[in-house]
């Protein structure tokens, strides 16, 4: 089975249905899931900010949020000094950065829908 390294732009169009969400369950299928132990919190961000947008479907994210919370993603501690030292010769997010940096460990691709980590890992 394939690893990759998913981050929160692609379990968010999953998780919430925007419009690449078949395309997320798509490139994700079949694959073990690995991810920095960042994302339970960035991907609680993203359902703050849809909450804040729709406060009548605070539930319904919460629960999603949930739901893609529970799928088999492995989570991993990355080095708070190496993914500094990788942003700042990137100049990418340190969130964007410890992606990167797991991929990177893991010699495996990193799925994402940000374009510029796309761009910078591609």
């Amino acid at each position: 089975m394939p690893v990759k390294v998913v981050d929160a732009s692609v379990l968010a169009a999953l998780a919430f249905g925007e419009p690449r969400a078949d395309e997320a369950a798509s490139l994700l299928s079949g694959a073990d899931l690995y991810a920095p132990d960042l994302l339970p919190y960035e991907m609680a961000s993203v359902a703050l900010k849809k909450s804040e947008r729709y406060p009548t479907q605070t539930h319904q994210i919460a629960s999603a949020l949930e739901a893609v919370l529970s799928l088999d993603i492995s989570l991993v501690s990355v080095a708070a000094t190496d993914v500094l030292a990788l942003a700042l010769e990137t100049e990418l997010t340190v969130y964007d950065a410890a992606y990167f940096h797991l991929a990177q460990n893991l010699k495996c691709p990193l799925v994402t829908f940000d374009e510029r980590l796309a761009r910078q890992t591609g």
